[in-house]
């Protein structure tokens, strides 16, 4: 469950989940998919992240900039994401593979996750709804 949205010249990413941690593994899908489709990258590697942040917010920001760092250095997409959160505190998991021009047409490059249009909340339905716009 995660979507884009329009902000001028860069991408929103949201990301909707029944628990606070499924929103966040749904935003970065909804990273991935900036970039390419999701579903054509294979999890063949799983990769570590350790974020901490004095807020929610902050640590959604600081959870999607660490994946664009992982990327970038690694030169690789992930599709699948796992997230444990704990006061302020997340531990995670991407799983990805190596970036294939051929197979995955990158259609653009994230340079990092802003404060902008920064939210998490619940809606009346009960559902998590975390977003904010990355710099493309």
């Amino acid at each position: 469950m995660w979507r884009h949205f329009h902000h001028e010249a860069d991408i929103g990413v949201v990301g909707e989940g029944e628990t606070l941690e499924q929103a966040f593994e749904e935003t970065a899908v909804a990273l991935t998919a900036v970039i390419t489709d999701p579903q054509s990258v294979v999890c063949r590697e799983t990769v570590t992240l350790d974020c901490e942040a004095p807020d929610t917010e902050l640590l959604l920001v600081d959870w999607l900039n660490a994946i664009v760092y992982e990327m970038a250095t690694r030169r690789m997409l992930f599709s699948r994401f796992s997230v444990e959160l704990r006061d302020n505190r997340l531990h995670g998991t991407a799983c990805g593979e190596p970036v294939d021009v051929q197979r995955h047409q990158p259609a653009a490059e994230v340079k990092g996750a802003t404060y902008t249009a920064l939210e998490i909340h619940t809606g009346a339905d009960g559902i998590w709804h975390a977003q904010c716009v990355v710099d493309v």
